[in-house]
């Protein structure tokens, strides 16, 4: 019992948050090695690797969320392409008794941080596994990429001739 007489079954008292994973997925996979074999020979350049990545986050139902983390990753040997890499690997959270304020920083900067050791290996094993060494991605910084998107949006909002 609490000093108010209230147990916590009562209801009285706040109820914690939880996030949890109900399912994890890959929604596309692609890996394209157009140049191989030559692309991998002894002698050909290092590949030179870019990276994009974005998050997509939806309400399923009450308190289950969909979060996709879409990686791209294109390499080059000079003017030839080396391997591209689409990966789009999905989550379905359950996100209970969050503040609603909170529930779009949870969606678009925890979620995918839980998603992204895994998106990692799928990435390292294609990498490998199309005759390269593994491509060990460096981890992502999703408040980052939260703080930037939302002050894009931010900035497009501004009526013009303001700066």
């Amino acid at each position: 019992m609490s000093d108010n007489g209230q147990d916590a079954a009562g209801g009285d008292e706040a109820k914690q948050p939880s996030l949890a994973i109900i399912r994890q997925y890959v929604k596309d996979f692609s890996f394209e090695n157009p140049n191989a074999p030559d692309s991998l020979a002894p002698d050909a350049p290092q590949p030179e690797v870019s990276l994009a990545a974005n998050i997509q986050a939806r309400l399923r139902v009450e308190e289950h969320y969909d979060v996709e983390l879409r990686i791209e990753v294109k390499a080059n040997q000079g003017e030839h392409t080396a391997f591209v890499i689409e990966l789009v690997y999905g989550g379905l959270f359950l996100l209970k008794d969050f503040p609603d304020d909170a529930i779009e920083p949870i969606c678009m900067i925890e979620c995918p941080r839980l998603l992204f050791p895994f998106a990692r290996r799928i990435i390292a094993d294609a990498t490998r596994d199309g005759g390269y060494a593994p491509l060990m991605l460096d981890p992502l910084d999703f408040g980052a990429m939260f703080r930037d998107h939302k002050a894009q949006i931010l900035a497009q909002q501004q009526p013009a001739g303001m700066a």
